[in-house]
């Protein structure tokens, strides 16, 4: 017989938080949190955001597991960036990871926006993470509707400047 219940090595996840955070590692933390909570919850649709992916743990074992634990039929991830260059090289493992499962996700670049201008976020029907500064990693994490909808259309109007970028695969001759 096996226990499942959480041990002190094990805490359980709690609730996505919501407010006002900040710093660095509480922003990882988040990212990781939420992403883990995708796969527990099935969220159907997950849009990432920023200007380069340069300060979140995509690369991360425990992320690849979570986002290979929330890969299923019928789920999208979006990701919006000005250019891919960084995540290439920064997150070996999501790199491969987003090759494995290309058929859920979309990649689309806005060279053209200044790292002020794109937001850097994560959107999920449910819960939305926003930093407000990227220096200082101010952020807001919020379940609510409204922010939900106001940060989705914004996410819209920056998708569709983009173009489609960061292939699964390169052909070539």
């Amino acid at each position: 017989m096996t226990d499942t219940a959480p041990t002190a090595d094990m805490p359980e996840p709690g609730p996505l938080p919501e407010g006002r955070l900040s710093g660095r590692q509480a922003f990882a933390d988040l990212v990781r949190q939420a992403l883990e909570t995708a796969a527990r919850e099935g969220w159907p649709r997950i849009v990432l955001c920023d200007a380069d992916f340069a300060d979140w743990p995509l690369g991360d074992r425990d992320v690849v597991a979570s986002l290979n634990a929330w890969s299923t039929r019928g789920r999208s991830l979006q990701l919006l960036a000005r250019e891919y260059g960084v995540l290439r090289q920064l997150h070996p493992r999501f790199v491969q990871w987003r090759v494995t499962w290309s058929h859920l996700v979309e990649a689309q670049a806005c060279p053209a926006a200044t790292v002020e201008e794109l937001p850097s976020l994560l959107w999920s029907p449910v819960w939305t993470l926003q930093r407000l500064d990227t220096v200082r990693c101010t952020m807001v994490a919020s379940r609510s509707a409204e922010r939900r909808v106001a940060l989705q259309e914004q996410l819209q109007q920056w998708w569709l400047k983009g173009t489609p970028a960061f292939p699964a695969s390169t052909l070539g001759l």
